[in-house]
């Protein structure tokens, strides 16, 4: 049975002692409450990675950043390396949020480079893709997650391919009040992973976990989550608040 994940991504909120302090208190709750379906995972920004990790060494939390730089050391004023990140006990990174790609104009084959430093450094990638409004309406997005998946992701190999967890991100889904129908979800999550089949075989596409993010709440986690090929979630502003996070992973 493939993983069910949630992943919170906190993106560029909360100073260090406020994003310890909702670590310790998200971490306790699922000490106390160790039954459920998810593994939980808090993607911070790079300040919060080495507290996080000491504070969740006895609980039940995984911890990721938020990105990684495109080259492994170096004169790079400014950048963070998967090492770097592997180094702080951290499991995860995320690549090609669309933020990233949007913001700072990372295309497919700078996130190729860097899904590959981040593994060859043991890290775990959760892979993002998406469509944005436009793409959407033109009924382009099958197209362009294809493209990102095929240009960024599917030159690695099958063994690489068990430590990649692929985000589905609907662009304008996200902090626009809008969201996805469960079916639309379903939809485009079983498309990502009939393209794994074709590329890797039923077995590697079976076991990808693929998370849905974009506007995912406590009130739509339940519906969008019961969807077959809907693994959990990347949550981003409700992730900033434990009742809200606790309840969406509660939802599977």
């Amino acid at each position: 049975m493939r993983k069910k994940i949630v992943a919170g991504n906190w993106k560029m909120n909360m100073n260090l002692e406020e994003g310890l302090s909702f670590t310790r208190t998200v971490n306790q709750y699922f000490i106390e409450k160790p039954a459920r379906k998810a593994e939980v995972i808090l993607c911070t920004p790079y300040i919060h990675l080495n507290g996080v990790s000491e504070i969740i060494k006895k609980g039940k939390v995984g911890l990721g950043a938020q990105n990684c730089a495109s080259e492994a050391s170096g004169a790079y004023t400014g950048e963070v390396s998967a090492v770097m990140i592997k180094s702080t006990g951290a499991q995860y990174v995320i690549i090609g949020h669309s933020e990233r790609r949007t913001y700072y104009h990372e295309n497919d084959a700078l996130l190729s480079k860097k899904t590959m430093l981040a593994l060859n450094s043991g890290l775990k990638v959760i892979f993002c893709c998406g469509e944005v409004k436009e793409e959407r309406e033109t009924g382009k997005h099958f197209e362009i997650v294809k493209r990102q998946l095929k240009e960024g992701l599917f030159s690695l190999s099958a063994a690489d391919m068990e430590n990649i967890v692929i985000a589905y991100e609907p662009v304008w889904a996200i902090g626009t009040g809008l969201t996805a129908t469960p079916e639309q979800a379903q939809e485009m999550h079983k498309y990502i992973r009939d393209l794994v089949n074709e590329k890797y075989g039923k077995d590697i596409a079976e076991d990808l976990t693929i998370l849905y993010g974009g506007s995912c709440k406590p009130s739509n986690a339940a519906e969008i989550f019961s969807k077959p090929d809907v693994d959990g979630g990347l949550i981003g502003g409700a992730s900033l608040k434990k009742e809200d996070f606790v309840a969406i992973v509660e939802a599977i």
